[in-house]
């Protein structure tokens, strides 16, 4: 045991015992620790723990020399965890929120808990998520709901903005958690009165039958028809919108409204294609699908209703 000084001060322990083991970390350091791995940045840790950035890579950096194991990888965007993190988080993440729960720093009980913060596109979030998650709603889950494009989004889920953020592509790296939650198949349409004049010269010309019809779309690099331009006519797309609106809804109603084709995804105009509305221009045997995806900061929540949200989300996403 270290002795107390001349003015009362005891020397902290050596982090190495006699045998050169690292010392066990305290519990400060652990929590921070759960808190980084949990928010994938030490900037969104620090606002989890009411800390500042400097401390918290102070103590990760403390951590690491105690488990003479790197925890993290610094990314130019948050940090991700390596397999040792993973390993650790697994074996402290449960303690710790038993303890914290017990201390009356846990979890709320689910009538108190947190809003969800859910992020994603809007039209998907508008027609798919939100009627899902209505029952929960009623149950008294509370929801604050962002709309956006994707690579900002998850941006802003790293920096702990969001709980969730469903995404139209796979995010990179280590640092958010990722699954499959829908396929969206994306379909050429345009209204009866241009379908009549085009859609034979369309199977028989290629996509050439197009040039002079507007082309309406949600930007302005028409992302969602090149990528079907080349995977159903195995060509670049040669033209530029007549209009460029980012809410694809405003695409359908324009469209439907006779001011052009489009490229949209099929849920999107399913009643639209049922009533007759909309036709189809074309029908590949292998149309273009897209993967949405539900994604989340590694590790568990400490409100229980992201967990309900996640599951009911991908339940219903199933049927999408």
């Amino acid at each position: 045991m270290a002795r107390a000084g001349r003015l009362g001060r005891v020397r902290p322990p050596d982090p190495l015992g006699a045998a050169g083991t690292p010392a066990q970390p305290d519990l400060n350091l652990l929590r921070t620790f759960l808190a980084v791995y949990r928010s994938g940045s030490f900037t969104a840790a620090a606002q989890i723990l009411g800390l500042s950035q400097p401390t918290v890579t102070t103590q990760i950096r403390s951590l690491e020399r105690q488990t003479r194991r790197e925890l993290f990888e610094r990314l130019p965007r948050g940090v991700a965890p390596t397999a040792v993190a993973d390993e650790l988080a697994a074996r402290v993440a449960a303690p710790l929120d038993a303890l914290a729960e017990a201390t009356g720093h846990g979890p709320r009980e689910e009538t108190h808990a947190e809003p969800v913060h859910l992020a994603g596109p809007a039209e998907l979030l508008s027609t798919r998520a939100l009627p899902a998650l209505a029952p929960l709603v009623t149950e008294g889950v509370r929801l604050r709901v962002t709309m956006g494009l994707t690579e900002p989004l998850l941006d802003e889920l790293r920096a702990g903005r969001h709980d969730l953020v469903i995404a139209t592509t796979r995010p990179r790296g280590r640092t958010l958690s990722a699954v499959p939650l829908t396929d969206e198949e994306f379909v050429l349409v345009a209204a009866p009165a241009w379908a009549v004049r085009i859609t034979e010269r369309l199977a028989a010309e290629g996509p050439a039958a197009l040039h002079g019809v507007p082309l309406i779309t949600y930007a302005e690099d028409l992302p969602i028809v090149r990528r079907y331009w080349r995977h159903v006519f195995g060509r670049r797309l040669n033209c530029r919108a007549a209009v460029s609106v980012p809410d694809l809804r405003a695409v359908l109603a324009l469209v439907t409204a006779g001011a052009g084709f489009s490229v949209l995804p099929r849920y999107l105009c399913a009643g639209e294609l049922a009533s007759g509305a909309l036709v189809p221009l074309a029908a590949p045997e292998d149309a273009p699908i897209n993967t949405g995806y539900l994604v989340q900061r590694p590790g568990t929540s400490g409100n229980p209703h992201v967990t309900l949200v996640r599951d009911r989300l991908l339940e219903a996403g199933r049927g999408w």
